[in-house]
């Protein structure tokens, strides 16, 4: 049965990297049936994984086509390692809403059936923070039964993994989602395994993995690839790979407890004062 997964985290934070990057990893070391649908209006979740190229959207082909036009032979990539890769994309810039793509190009692909043609894995990767209905859909309406949160020890990284907790914990009981756990994608802040830790401990879910930062990732960025398909040897690659394992093998699954601002800020200047 395929395991449907959303992945979200503060914009900037390297979502889509860290997420391009564990499935082709399940991919190439584990052998997984992996895809990746993109819910983000800048369509920019499949690109390593497709040697660069920015593909087509859902929501251009609508515009283009209509939905009789829109079908998976005209909006399904496949790249690295066989990953099939969709990109829901948005409205034109200034006019409409987003959250609404993401609705409308999920319901599209299970209309077609897509989810579940011999996949192990479906990657919804989602823009930022929870913040509306169409960006939630994900987790609301049980598209996704697992969700990961990419972090790191900053603090607005932390502010943003605690909120996602709280919209998600809105819909755990309705919908069934659950959280799989923290992915500290690391900038290596003073303190910040500890600190990563802490808060976990203090939300209720496990660090899953701690990814360290390594130049080799904006290396293969800039040669269009994954780290997985640029130097799969190399220690980054490694990484990626137990962070698949973990993820394939995770039996882990809460409903978090969101830390309330003061608690939030307490755990954020207990870390600070660290020399």
């Amino acid at each position: 049965m395929v395991r449907k997964i959303a992945i979200y985290g503060k914009g900037g934070i390297g979502k889509s990297t860290t997420q391009q990057n564990t499935a082709a990893a399940m991919a190439e070391f584990q052998d997984q049936n992996v895809m990746i649908h993109g819910c983000d209006p800048k369509a920019d979740s499949t690109r390593l994984v497709l040697g660069g190229k920015m593909q087509t959207t859902m929501m251009d082909t609508l515009r283009e086509l209509g939905e009789e036009g829109c079908t998976p032979e005209a909006v399904v990539e496949t790249g690295f390692k066989g990953i099939k890769c969709v990109e829901s994309g948005g409205p034109e810039p200034g006019v409409g809403c987003a959250g609404r793509g993401v609705i409308t190009a999920i319901s599209l692909m299970e209309m077609h059936g897509v989810y579940e043609e011999n996949l192990d894995f479906v990657f919804f990767d989602v823009l930022g923070d929870v913040v509306c209905g169409g960006f939630a859909m994900p987790v609301r309406d049980g598209k996704a039964e697992e969700i990961y949160i990419v972090a790191s020890g900053e603090m607005m990284a932390l502010y943003a993994a605690n909120n996602i907790c709280k919209g998600m914990v809105k819909y755990a009981h309705q919908s069934g989602v659950r959280l799989g756990g923290i992915i500290c994608n690391s900038r290596n802040v003073d303190g910040e395994m500890e600190l990563m830790e802490e808060f976990c401990e203090k939300i209720g879910t496990q660090l899953i993995h701690f990814v360290p930062r390594d130049n080799i990732v904006q290396k293969a960025e800039f040669n269009k690839k994954s780290v997985i398909e640029f130097d799969p040897e190399c220690n980054q690659a490694m990484e990626y790979k137990e962070l698949g394992r973990k993820i394939i093998e995770n039996k882990n699954f809460v409903i978090p407890t969101p830390m309330s601002m003061d608690e939030m800020e307490e755990l954020v200047v207990k870390y600070g004062a660290l020399d």
